[in-house]
């Protein structure tokens, strides 16, 4: 039963702290579920929305126009969407960028307990 508390005690101590309980918001170690999960999805998005945004946009409206047939039809545009997507993903700038980013976002978090809208930040872009 002691050690049960004892663990609970280490956890509370490794996750908790800093104004609201959410973690210290000078702490720059990741998790791995945030390094393998969370910031891979940053880039991502960036990389679809930002930096790839016009072949994005060309392989949507090839979709919208083939219809059915699309993933035939369209696949110079899916090839030239992905080349882009992954000259991103390999780019070690870019995602120490994206890094940084979320860990700027965490922790603001931290400090204030409240959580950025991503639906806000969409439509504000």
């Amino acid at each position: 039963m002691s050690a049960s508390s004892e663990i609970k005690d280490e956890r509370k101590s490794r996750y908790g702290g800093g104004p609201h309980g959410l973690g210290d918001p000078d702490s720059y170690s990741l998790r791995k579920i945030e390094q393998n999960v969370v910031i891979p999805k940053i880039v991502r998005e960036r990389a679809k929305y930002e930096k790839c945004s016009e072949e994005n946009k060309v392989f949507g409206d090839c979709c919208l126009n083939t219809g059915f047939w699309m993933f035939y039809k369209c696949r110079t545009e899916v090839k030239g969407l992905n080349d882009c997507m992954s000259k991103w993903f390999t780019n070690e700038d870019f995602i120490k960028e994206c890094r940084d980013q979320y860990l700027q976002e965490r922790r603001q978090y931290r400090l204030t307990g409240v959580k950025k809208n991503p639906e806000v930040q969409k439509i504000k872009s």
